[in-house]
């Protein structure tokens, strides 16, 4: 028979529970090792490895293999579309939690498609390595695309099994083990594939990375599969149009139009302090008067551990105190972090305020994320967590980056202090509707 429609539960927010009376969690540090010292926490960090890796590969890397290439920066640009993949992953995600893979689904559910996407991904790698943007533009072309579409899969796939292999009150845990592993692929797919192909080639860097993209899907075999896919696949497969439908319906039904609406509302708003500055935060360095060695080592290389720092702070506090109080903090510390940007144009050139401002940057931001991780985990039912926590990732990055896409224009109408303030006051909607949601996500639900 298929699923039923489940009646409404209080707190909405915990309707993904696995089980109706959930015992009461330890807090304190008592929480934080209970948390950070399940086994899925440390596949959660190779997961993350994975997911992060072939990010910057089909993006940012990519885009200096195609200059030194002799592209223009046109076409280039263009290509930089095919990462709207990532953006728009919640269009097969459905088909994802509707049922398994055929051939690799004695895998189960969650680990098959995970698997299969892994294989994809590497074996997009490798290909890109051995074609090369060269021989043939439109097979390098669909290509990259298909690497593309394996990486966002993935990174699909990985969401729903860290929500589905653990409690709420470990999602932030879990989600600071995968950050970690995430900015370590980063890493790899940024600057050591960027040394590898100027010391050897970009043929040897690709496929190097090819190489490491490979450790992720055996971690993948070896970790068990959640307890949650045996009750879904025991369940009537749903129709085509069943699978796409399902999901938000349920999500709607669940909590009501209004609390619904308000969920969505609030996650939209949340990141856009933090994502508003991506698209001028380059240039803005530049403008102030660092180099690119500069921009590099303190950006890129320092800037990633003060993250990580961050991620586990965010992370430690979740599992200490739960979610709200975090949430707060959390939005708090991006905002008024983009302050700091003022520093350093009062400062042009003067590392010390570089240093300070990416510190503050970096930790809010990775504080942050598994803060709204946890958050956005405790808002899905576990049946369809790959649709519904797509869904809300999409949601989460798409309002700043239809704004960044106009920040250049707003720094030229307001200056950089204009627009730092601006990106600042950005919170005071969210913060609205949190205080609207305050009571309601509470209730002494665990993890909250």
């Amino acid at each position: 028979m298929p699923r039923q429609p489940q009646p409404p539960v209080e707190p909405p927010i915990d309707a993904s529970s696995e089980t109706p009376a959930t015992p009461a969690r330890p807090r304190g540090w008592r929480g934080v090792l209970a948390a950070f010292g399940t086994p899925s926490a440390l596949t959660l960090f190779f997961m993350g490895f994975g997911c992060g890796l072939p990010f910057l590969l089909v993006g940012y890397t990519l885009s200096i293999w195609l200059r030194e290439s002799g592209w223009e920066l046109g076409p280039i640009g263009l290509v930089s579309y095919i990462t709207l993949l990532y953006v728009l992953k919640f269009v097969w995600a459905p088909l994802l939690d509707a049922r398994k893979l055929p051939l690799f689904g004695r895998l189960g559910r969650r680990r098959g498609w995970l698997f299969a996407a892994q294989l994809l991904l590497v074996a997009g790698l490798a290909a890109m390595a051995t074609t090369g943007p060269a021989v043939s533009v439109p097979v390098f072309l669909c290509l990259v695309a298909v690497t593309a579409f394996a990486g966002a899969t993935q990174d699909t796939m990985v969401d729903a099994y860290r929500i589905d292999v653990a409690p709420l009150e470990a999602q932030g845990a879990l989600a600071a083990t995968y950050t970690l592993g995430y900015r370590l692929g980063l890493i790899c797919g940024g600057a050591l594939a960027l040394y590898l192909a100027d010391y050897w080639s970009w043929q040897a860097g690709y496929l190097s990375m090819a190489g490491l993209a490979a450790i992720p899907a055996v971690a993948t075999l070896l970790a068990r599969e959640p307890a949650i896919s045996a009750e879904v696949e025991a369940e009537a497969r749903p129709k085509f149009a069943e699978a796409y439908a399902r999901p938000f319906g349920e999500f709607f039904r669940r909590n009501g139009w209004v609390l619904a609406v308000a969920l969505l509302a609030f996650v939209g708003l949340y990141k856009l302090p933090d994502q508003m500055l991506g698209v001028i935060a380059g240039p803005f360095y530049i403008d102030t008067g660092f180099d690119k060695a500069e921009i590099a080592t303190v950006s890129k290389l320092y800037g990633v551990w003060i993250g990580i720092a961050g991620a586990f702070a965010g992370g430690i506090a979740v599992a200490a105190m739960g979610v709200r109080v975090p949430l707060v903090l959390a939005a708090f510390a991006v905002a008024l972090s983009n302050l700091l940007y003022i520093l350093m144009s009062i400062y042009p050139g003067e590392i010390w305020s570089f240093v300070l401002t990416i510190s503050g940057d970096n930790f809010a931001q990775g504080f942050a994320g598994p803060v709204v991780v946890a958050f956005m985990s405790g808002l899905v039912d576990k049946h369809y967590s790959a649709t519904q926590f797509a869904l809300l990732v999409s949601l989460a990055n798409m309002p700043g980056k239809l704004i960044g896409g106009i920040s250049g224009y707003l720094v030229e109408a307001w200056s950089y202090t204009g627009f730092f303030i601006f990106s600042t006051l950005s919170i005071v909607p969210t913060l609205v509707v949190l205080a609207w949601l305050w009571r309601r996500i509470g209730g002494g639900a665990p993890g909250r």
